[in-house]
């Protein structure tokens, strides 16, 4: 591996690791803040795309349930942080079909976040 960067296999290494440098507790900290800003970008871009569509020459206004469906949960000890739509049709919305555009509200928001995450990581182990 190349100077400045680091590689750790599962919570004895990241314990080890962390001893020298910080707490399991700044760990759960930035765990919790990035799926909670990833969960507010992810509703964030919900609102901006998913704007209504059409059913044939009647439009449908939206009704916010996939916004509202988009939630995050800690678990593992505050380890692992998980969010994202929970409606049944949400992949339909996300990859689009062969009669609907994609309407990706998903991916960007979790490749800007997944950055940020790591360069938060990265400043914690310095």
């Amino acid at each position: 591996m190349g100077k400045g960067s680091f590689k750790i296999n599962g919570l004895a290494g990241l314990s080890k690791k962390l001893k020298k440098n910080a707490t399991l507790d700044d760990v759960k900290t930035i765990v919790k803040t990035n799926t909670a800003e990833l969960t507010e970008g992810m509703q964030n871009e919900a609102q901006v795309l998913l704007t209504g569509h059409w059913e044939g020459k009647k439009f449908v206004k939206p009704t916010g349930t996939t916004k509202r469906s988009i939630t995050m949960q800690i678990s593992n000890n505050g380890f692992s942080g998980h969010t994202g739509p929970k409606t049944e049709y949400a992949p339909y919305l996300i990859r689009g079909t062969r009669y609907m555009v994609k309407r990706d509200f998903f991916f960007p928001p979790l490749r800007k976040q997944k950055q940020k995450f790591k360069s938060d990581l990265e400043r914690l182990m310095q």
